[in-house]
């Protein structure tokens, strides 16, 4: 410490040539390179240092376990989700045992019509229920013909959308299936209650006072033959009210159209839907049917319908083969030669 001739303490200037010789612009702890004296002492830090690198390099160099054991390679396999044979199976197995389902539970239907009709209370005596609509309406016979096409227009849409669907064997086991719960419960609720006929001009084959097991089993095949309409003319018993099939069988045919054809068609399914509504009303107009039992088979036929679906299309609620909603997909339901598909072009799948 220097003292100024005023009187001050001025810190000591330090040579810059000094510190320069002294301080090195960067260390290296590389071997051989700015090491101090002892650095070469075996049991100097700066020894055992250099060593441990040497050693290291050394391995990394020769490809010693220890460096290869930096790098790991986990070959996974590809997701199963992925595959479309896997997550969309066509179970067909299933498909004909829902077939073979609803085959039963329709003989099941006619059946119990044919068991019914002999328990309509008579026309002369009995006059048709009180109804909101009936009693204001004039019964149209014309009306149930017209809804009968209608019915044979959205059935036979539905068939050829079922068809040409990627993934038509879930959708046919699903139709299947609904169509067996409906039918089953219809057997059941038009035999415990049997209801006066509803219109006065609609002709019921006579009865017959001994209903034989073979007279209910010809009744059965002869409603079968005609597909359970009336236009075909087989359709001649009475006593099928509680809840009306011909309403089933349009609302159910409008939802599948609805749900399985893709979403920019909604023209079309706001036509099937006025047509599947004008098929109801002709059915009420031709007094075919209680309005009450349209609204049952409306109300059962939804909610049996959106409830299946909410319970297919969430995994966390049915544990099942299918998971998730059915994409909206379609091609040939043939293969067709490789020739042929060399000149035309493949149908393209339709997505929502």
């Amino acid at each position: 410490m220097e003292i100024n001739t005023r009187g001050k303490k001025v810190a000591p200037q330090l040579d810059l040539k000094t510190v320069e010789m002294e301080v090195p612009d960067s260390y290296e702890y590389s071997p051989g390179k700015h090491q101090p004296p002892y650095a070469h002492h075996p049991s100097s830090p700066y020894h055992q240092q250099a060593a441990a690198q040497q050693h290291q390099q050394n391995q990394s160099e020769a490809g010693s376990p220890a460096s290869d054991a930096v790098m790991i390679k986990i070959d996974v396999s590809s997701p199963v989700r992925g595959d479309d044979q896997q997550r969309y199976p066509k179970e067909i197995g299933k498909t004909l045992l829902a077939l073979l389902f609803l085959a039963f539970n329709f003989f099941l239907a006619t059946v119990s019509l044919s068991l019914v009709h002999d328990r309509v209370p008579d026309r002369d005596t009995h006059e048709p229920l009180p109804d909101a609509f009936l009693d204001r309406v004039a019964p149209q016979d014309w009306a149930l013909d017209v809804s009968e096409i209608l019915i044979m227009i959205v059935v036979n849409s539905c068939v050829v959308l079922i068809t040409f669907h990627k993934h038509r064997f879930i959708v046919m086991r699903r139709v299947f299936l609904l169509l067996s719960i409906l039918y089953l419960m219809r057997s059941m609720t038009m035999y415990v209650t049997v209801l006066p006929v509803s219109s006065r001009t609609y002709y019921c084959s006579p009865k017959s006072n001994a209903s034989s097991a073979t007279v209910i089993v010809k009744r059965a095949f002869q409603l079968i033959s005609g597909m359970g309409l009336s236009i075909n003319g087989k359709q001649i018993y009475c006593g099928d009210y509680i809840y009306s099939g011909h309403t089933v069988t349009l609302v159910l045919g409008y939802l599948v159209i609805s749900e399985y054809s893709p979403k920019r068609f909604w023209p079309i399914h706001w036509l099937y839907w006025a047509a599947s509504l004008t098929g109801v009303v002709m059915v009420l107009v031709a007094h075919g049917h209680y309005t009450v039992d349209v609204l049952i088979a409306y109300y059962v036929t939804t909610r049996l319908f959106w409830t299946y679906h909410t319970l297919a299309n969430n995994s966390l609620l049915l544990k099942r083969n299918v998971r998730g909603p059915i994409p909206l997909q379609y091609d040939l339901p043939i293969s067709m030669p490789a020739s042929w598909m060399k000149k035309s072009p493949k149908l393209p799948g339709r997505e929502s």
